[in-house]
């Protein structure tokens, strides 16, 4: 689980230097693939089949401004200044699934949007702080529930962050909203994905007409952050892996 959630940061960080105005998310999606693949993996979300029968149709899942996951890259999707994208990332290892996603800047954003960004990524590491030994997953979601809603952002409801192991999706669910003390107990050497998904407007999302895409209703802009953890008592442990991606584009403040 170390070494797969460990590719995904790399893999990550090897996008970041390719994130810039005039770059498609088909770009990015190549050399995503290729880069995965080099590293001895299989790209998980390749043909990951959905409710509705369509199997996930790229490697990585790339959502711009107000796209808010699974985003399918494109050679139309242009990136442009002041742009914002999520590019949430997944790899099969020796049998083993990471996943991580990280939201990027496309040069200089507005302060209003780099906030959502600061927020969203704030909300996911207080999440990690109470996903310990004993405690449940509704201290996860309220904790990303109180820090975001109170600065005045949506939670996004409909999806969540999960159990991940041999399989990319595994019990339990790990919602972004809840009450404290409630939901499944979290058990030492449990591993699970934290997914804080935050939107500057209302939560309300909307799935677009290729049943994958899920966007905000309002048209504005959203964020995603994801690191996949072990549990632990006291303290658990990080997996997956911001710092190469932040020694590309430095630290998010």
């Amino acid at each position: 689980m170390r070494r797969a959630n460990r590719l995904v940061g790399r893999t990550l960080a090897e996008l970041a230097k390719h994130i810039k105005p005039g770059v498609t998310t088909l770009q990015l999606d190549k050399i995503a693939g290729e880069f995965i693949r080099d590293n001895g993996a299989i790209p998980t979300f390749l043909n990951f089949p959905n409710p509705y029968g369509n199997p996930f149709p790229a490697n990585i899942c790339t959502s711009v401004n107000d796209f808010v996951v699974h985003g399918i890259p494109n050679d139309k999707t242009v990136l442009r200044e002041g742009d914002i994208i999520s590019i949430d990332c997944g790899t099969l290892l020796d049998g083993f699934n990471g996943d991580s996603c990280y939201t990027f800047c496309v040069g200089e954003v507005k302060p209003e949007v780099k906030k959502l960004l600061v927020t969203t990524y704030e909300a996911l590491y207080k999440a990690i702080d109470v996903a310990v030994a004993g405690n449940h997953v509704g201290d996860i979601g309220s904790t990303v529930q109180d820090f975001c809603e109170s600065a005045g952002y949506g939670v996004v409801r409909e999806l969540t962050g999960h159990g991940i192991g041999r399989k990319m999706h595994e019990d339990p669910m790990v919602p972004n909203y809840g009450r404290r003390g409630n939901g499944t107990m979290l058990k030492e050497s449990m591993c699970i994905a934290i997914e804080p998904m935050i939107t500057m407007g209302d939560r309300a999302i909307q799935l677009d007409a290729d049943r994958w895409s899920v966007r905000t209703r309002d048209g504005k802009p959203a964020a995603h952050y994801e690191h996949t953890i072990v549990i632990r008592r006291g303290k658990s442990e990080i997996l997956s892996s911001f710092d190469e991606i932040e020694s590309v584009v430095g630290k998010l403040n």
